[in-house]
């Protein structure tokens, strides 16, 4: 996992983001203003607010955080097989549920006992 070591607040609901291995670039959250949990970007002094917190994610007080992983393949324009090699070879595993962006699979040949996963995802694009 990466972490975020630096942020910069551009104009237009842009950051500059640093990495732990020193990877840099600038994203744009300005599509995700207004939506879901970002209703409270809508004000710009807001969003100004960001901190880095404690695991190296993006935090704004406690009610947003975004994932570092996500905002690196953002950055870099890799996809997530290229960044976490070993999914790359696990066989797609039966998606149980799919509801307002959380995904349960089953997972059964990686380890016992076979189990269920969660996963969440804000998808900025």
């Amino acid at each position: 996992m990466r972490r975020i070591t630096k942020v910069k607040v551009l104009p237009e609901y842009h950051l500059e983001l640093e990495f732990d291995d020193g990877v840099s670039g600038i994203v744009d959250l300005s599509e995700a203003v207004g939506k879901g949990v970002f209703a409270l970007w809508r004000d710009p002094l807001v969003f100004e607010q960001v901190r880095i917190g404690s695991s190296g994610e993006l935090v704004w007080g406690e009610k947003v955080d975004l994932c570092p992983d996500a905002l690196y393949l953002k950055v870099t324009g890799k996809n997530p097989e290229s960044f976490f090699p070993p999914y790359a070879t696990i066989p797609p595993m039966p998606e149980i549920s799919r509801f307002f962006g959380i995904v349960i699979k089953m997972f059964f040949d990686d380890h016992n006992p076979p189990h269920l996963m969660r996963s969440m995802a804000v998808i900025l694009r």
